[in-house]
């Protein structure tokens, strides 16, 4: 099986203006780059990809609100973006998301593509590099959950297709201190908590798959630990 990972941050019902999120943006920019060569440029999308390498967007706040503000860009009172980075058309990896809305079923959120089998792929899904991008999407977006897992896995823990996100778990969790503590768990599950924003937790150093029963074991552990501690659970209005 060849298993693609992806890594999300979650959050609902927290209205900002452009500027704000920008500032966001900038922030979670600036923390991805010392973590993969390649995320030191980041570039709009077009029709082909020599167009799009030409469309290289500087990760400053005022050019990343200016960004945000496009009339193409909004939805409602959300900003949302889609940025990739990438040598060549094989070895490209994304961002995308969207903030600053108001709306109750619509949740705003920071999404690291699907990684593939590609070079970057093998560079960045690692316990350090996966830990670090979920870290990063704490500080900057302030999310309520966060997880970096396969897609494999994702399948196995969601109860339906309509499972919200902080109600399963993955290689890499983060949860807000609003959520509640979260309880011993066994080894080697690391734990680490980040002053003023919430907890990360990783389940093993080694990269998590699906095809590993011990991984597999593992997960289902540390689920129905955190889900006994009432962590797993739909995302509710910001801070409630």
């Amino acid at each position: 099986m060849v298993e693609t990972h992806y890594a999300g941050c979650y959050w609902l019902v927290r209205p900002e203006p452009v500027e704000s999120c920008a500032r966001r943006l900038e922030s979670f920019l600036g923390m991805m780059a010392p973590l993969e060569p390649t995320w030191n440029r980041w570039h709009q999308s077009a029709a082909t990809f020599e167009k799009a390498r030409k469309r290289q967007v500087q990760p400053d706040a005022t050019t990343l609100a200016k960004l945000l503000g496009q009339k193409s860009n909004r939805i409602g009172d959300s900003s949302r973006f889609w940025l990739w980075a990438g040598e060549s058309p094989d070895e490209t990896s994304g961002i995308n998301g969207s903030c600053g809305g108001s709306s109750t079923f619509v949740s705003s959120r920071c999404i690291l593509n699907s990684l593939g089998q590609s070079e970057v792929a093998k560079r960045v899904v690692t316990a350090p590099v996966m830990t670090s991008v979920v870290r990063a999407m704490a500080l900057a977006w302030e999310p309520e959950s966060g997880i970096a897992t396969s897609h494999a896995h994702l399948e196995q823990m969601k109860v339906d297709q309509f499972s919200s996100p902080g109600t399963y778990v993955g290689w890499v969790m983060y949860f807000a201190d609003f959520r509640g503590p979260v309880p011993p768990l066994p080894a080697p599950v690391q734990v680490e908590h980040l002053p003023d924003r919430g907890t990360l937790i990783t389940l093993t150093p080694e990269k998590f798959t699906v095809s590993n029963p011990a991984h597999v074991a593992l997960a289902a552990d540390v689920q129905a630990r955190l889900q006994d501690a009432g962590l797993l659970r739909p995302l509710r209005p910001w801070g409630t």
